[in-house]
């Protein structure tokens, strides 16, 4: 099958509006007559389901939290990108654009990108109009911040909490729609299959989370905005019950799997302190503005902390190594993600690690709130060489910018990070890889979309910051509005999809099957021990660094471990009601099928670029080496069985408006 991205032609900065002009559109006495099935409610799925319902679409949205509002979009922190230029400081809609196709390392789509940066700023007025409390300067515009792999200030935000306002906003938006009927609500239901009939999505199946009982549901379009597949590494920064299913169901019934191998380690999160963990904590990205990363330069220092005979107050300032301001004085510590993360690893791999455990560096706000004060003293005509007094003041303002953070960062570490500086570390955290989409983020399944971070489509081989609220938001409210249209104006005489057809209850039973063999299979293991036996592997060898023996040994690995996995997994109690148990190995089923095929989409890409580091393809610096000839393209793969037996598809890049360099941030 050709990958047709079905990109308009014309110019890039007229692509999106002129292509705008000419799509079908279905008129609102006939959006009354079609059905819309939106899986997952975070800020994507969220801002899909209530425009839609908004333009008329009869929807239906499914989450498995017992809300929308514990979507995990909750959980974003730093802020959201928008190419406003409030600061005045040269941005632009292009330049957006720029960081954004660079800061991925040069492997994302021309179009999709340029499309984002261009519908950046509309969303900002959308949330600003729908009240999400965004923060102001003093002259009563919105605030920016700054964010790795750019030069200007372009990241609204509130406070550290920004996913969870815009989330709140989302909501209101839904649910008006749930109060006038044009939204149906199903909470604690699981998506557990695509249905495709005559070749087009026409609904799922889903499980209801309380009492067990296995549903058909239908639609003329299936929305994905499940987000992404992080958890496949057991410790991650996603919320525990983030999980692959919805994309990788679909996956089997036809959706190509693109670039599975490109996954985000945020450089901000609080270190593994234990094997007792389940999930990792994340400090938002936004705290690189103020804060300062080092690590003592003498390895007896490091040593003497590690041991607990030297606190990082008492290491004297020219003893210590500000690593990302040496290596990239051009941005700093603004460096993107993937390079933050690296040189982080790279420190610690050395033996300067300060943790216990030799893997944390310091995230140092000091000199920061030492600057804060000596300015805020001037301001109030106050001594400004008055130490105790600078310090109180500098703390209230890194305290009002960041107070959630800080004290969110206390009651999990136990140390005060005005006082003493955070211990930091890269965790997995987001996945640039996804089910592979054209312009109108329609899947390879004819009706069958993917949206945010279930697709693959904005951010190459890595995310900017700040930039995953900014798709998911893009797309929901702005993109799959339009797009959607042009498919469902041939549906205006279809009707209701019937749930009696051979299709729902082939998939049903599907379903019904696969839970059974669980529930009735007589191991002697939990879900989380193959859980966490899997992610040990994804870590060790398709982790943040990885090599070709690695990842062939990860691929052979992760093979046995699935067929032990149905072997002898044990799930207690049974199908007919709340069953978390279940709930997982459904789960960690679909994860165990991923990560062979994330460690095949790795070997397969000899170069290094973004989150994808190979080891044997670096430059002399340890800095990624690309290779543009032979891998500037989409790795998308269609299921024919089992992942050893993928098919590569490849989407060539092209690109006419960026020139392929290779990056720097020095």
């Amino acid at each position: 099958m050709a990958l047709d991205s079905k990109i308009p032609n014309g110019p890039i900065s007229q692509k999106w509006t002129d292509y705008k002009n000419k799509i079908n559109l279905v008129n609102p006495a006939n959006k009354r007559n079609i059905d819309v099935i939106v899986v997952g409610t975070g800020l994507a799925g969220g801002s899909a389901a209530a425009t839609l319902a908004e333009l008329g679409y009869n929807v239906k949205a499914f989450c498995f939290q017992d809300s929308p509002r514990r979507a995990h979009s909750i959980a974003a922190q730093g802020g959201i990108n928008a190419a406003k230029n409030y600061q005045g400081d040269g941005d632009s809609v292009f330049r957006l654009f720029y960081d954004t196709v660079k800061g991925g390392d040069y492997r994302a789509r021309e179009a999709n990108v340029h499309r984002l940066a261009e519908v950046s700023t509309n969303i900002i007025d959308q949330c600003v109009a729908q009240g999400v409390p965004l923060a102001r300067e003093y002259g009563g515009l919105l605030d920016n911040r700054s964010f790795g792999g750019t030069l200007v200030s372009r990241t609204f935000y509130a406070k550290g909490q920004t996913g969870q306002q815009l989330l709140l906003g989302a909501y209101s938006a839904m649910n008006r729609q749930i109060g006038r009927g044009k939204i149906q609500m199903y909470n604690r239901h699981e998506m557990l299959d695509l249905v495709i009939v005559n070749g087009k999505a026409r609904g799922i199946i889903a499980r209801n989370l309380v009492t067990g009982e296995i549903e058909r549901h239908s639609a003329h379009a299936v929305v994905l905005g499940t987000g992404g597949y992080g958890n496949v590494f057991f410790l991650s920064t996603n919320a525990m019950g983030s999980n692959v299913t919805a994309a990788w169901k679909a996956h089997k019934k036809g959706a190509y799997f693109a670039n599975p191998c490109y996954t985000q380690i945020h450089p901000t999160c609080i270190p593994v302190s234990g094997d007792h963990q389940s999930k990792l904590t994340l400090m938002s990205e936004s705290l690189r503005n103020d804060g300062r990363i080092w690590v003592p330069k003498k390895l007896e220092d490091a040593q003497a902390i590690r041991e607990g005979r030297l606190k990082p107050t008492q290491i004297a300032e020219e003893d210590r190594d500000y690593y990302l301001e040496r290596r990239y004085p051009s941005f700093g510590n603004l460096v993107p993600r993937d390079v933050a993360s690296r040189a982080a690893k790279e420190r610690c791999d050395a033996g300067f690690g300060v943790n216990k455990t030799g893997e944390a560096v310091y995230l140092d706000f000091a000199s920061s709130i030492i600057r804060y004060g000596k300015e805020q003293a001037k301001i109030k005509g106050l001594n400004p060489d008055d130490e105790k007094l600078v310090k109180q003041l500098g703390t209230e303002v890194i305290e009002n910018k960041y107070g959630n953070l800080f004290q969110m960062y206390e009651k999990i570490v136990d140390e005060n990070p005005y006082e003493t500086p955070m211990m930091i570390y890269p965790a997995v955290h987001y996945t640039m890889g996804g089910l592979w989409v054209d312009y109108n983020l329609m899947t390879t399944v004819e009706g069958c979309y993917a949206i945010g971070e279930a697709n693959f489509s904005d951010h190459g081989a890595n995310r900017l910051g700040a930039s995953a609220l900014m798709q998911g938001l893009a797309d929901g409210y702005f993109v799959l509005p339009y797009t959607i249209g042009d498919y469902l104006a041939k549906d205006i005489r279809t009707g209701k999809i019937s749930t009696d057809l051979p299709e729902f209850e082939e998939a049903e039973n599907n379903v019904r099957t696969q839970l059974e063999s669980l529930i009735n299979n007589k191991g002697t293991h939990t879900v989380d021990y193959f859980h966490k036996r899997l992610g040990k592997i994804m870590w060790d060898k398709v982790g943040m660094a990885r090599n070709a023996q690695g990842l062939t040994e990860a691929i052979a690995e992760i093979a046995a471990l699935r067929d032990e996995f149905y072997r002898d997994v044990k799930v207690p109690g049974d199908m007919y009601g709340l069953n978390q148990e279940l709930e997982k190995a459904m789960r960690v089923a679909d994860f165990l099928e991923l990560g062979e095929l994330f460690a095949k989409d790795a070997l397969h890409r000899n170069e290094s670029c973004g989150g994808h580091f190979r080891e044997e393809y670096q430059t002399e610096e340890g800095e990624a080496q690309r290779d543009d000839e032979n891998f500037a393209y989409v790795a998308a793969w269609e299921y024919r069985g089992k992942p050893s037996e993928a098919v590569l598809h490849k989407e060539p890049l092209v690109f006419e408006n960026v020139k392929l360099v290779q990056r720097s941030y020095k």
